[in-house]
């Protein structure tokens, strides 16, 4: 299904929820959230009854992906919550392709309380590996560990890729095991084999293009940009075994390209 606010841009193989094409909204999702990026939180005002307060909020995901934050009891975010436990975090990544309506976003709705004593230990043990730096308000009385339970998920994964995630299939889900080596894949791609993403759209798809760049990776597969005669287009190139390591992805594409081009 087409991007709505991208009605220019047609995509080959694109939103698909199998392994065999691509991960799964639910592992998109979790490895997002997993690699993290600019995050809002929203909650209930208690100064404006009903309506939306939203707060830069850093966090760090739990083993099931529940979002963790250290906050004071006197910001104003803790002061709603305590009030109304209802809210949403907003997480977004930049685009490779350099476009705000591709980039990768999720909205988590939740309800968010604060953790116990007896998890307390371990979870800021968790959350600090995330974030050092909050290091030097862990002594400070007045701040608290709050953790948000997941009632459902909206994925968007750029241009193309969309949907709710249920609770149960976003708990159940894992990050991608390529991850946090994919900002580095696609940046190397992009800068040095561009014509290897030109090749590889023409052998799968059949589509002759004179600019292509890679915007997403995944163990499946990747997803490009490209710019041929009739427009832009989207495709998705699947890896014939899953590439686990950013080594898996060097042999693999190396090994494609070179049937693509005969070489």
């Amino acid at each position: 299904m087409a991007n709505r606010d991208t009605p220019d841009i047609t995509f080959h193989g694109q939103g698909s929820s199998t392994p065999e094409d691509g991960p799964s909204l639910a592992e998109r999702a979790r490895t997002l959230v997993a690699l993290g990026g600019q995050s809002s939180l929203s909650t209930f005002s208690k100064k404006h009854p009903g309506f939306p307060f939203g707060s830069l909020m850093p966090y760090a995901a739990d083993e099931a992906g529940r979002p963790m934050f250290f906050i004071s009891s006197m910001a104003v975010h803790t002061k709603n919550l305590k009030e109304e436990p209802n809210c949403s975090l907003f997480v977004t990544r930049s685009s490779a392709s350099g476009s705000n309506l591709g980039a990768a976003r999720i909205t988590i709705i939740g309800t968010a309380g604060q953790i116990s004593d007896a998890e307390k230990e371990a979870a800021l043990a968790e959350y600090l590996t995330r974030h050092p730096e909050s290091k030097q308000w862990a002594g400070f009385g007045d701040f608290g560990l709050y953790r948000m339970d997941v009632v459902d998920v909206y994925f968007v994964g750029g241009f193309g890729v969309m949907g709710w995630v249920s609770a149960d299939e976003y708990a159940q889900a894992t990050p991608d095991p390529l991850a946090k080596h994919a900002d580095d894949i696609i940046e190397h791609v992009n800068r040095d084999h561009q014509l290897g993403v030109i090749a590889l759209a023409k052998h799968q798809w059949g589509i002759a293009a004179s600019h292509g760049m890679m915007t997403s990776i995944d163990q499946h597969g990747f997803d490009a940009k490209l710019l041929t005669e009739q427009g832009a287009k989207g495709i998705r190139v699947s890896f014939p075994q899953p590439a686990l390591t950013a080594e898996d992805v060097r042999t693999i594409m190396t090994q494609m390209i070179r049937e693509a081009t005969g070489s």
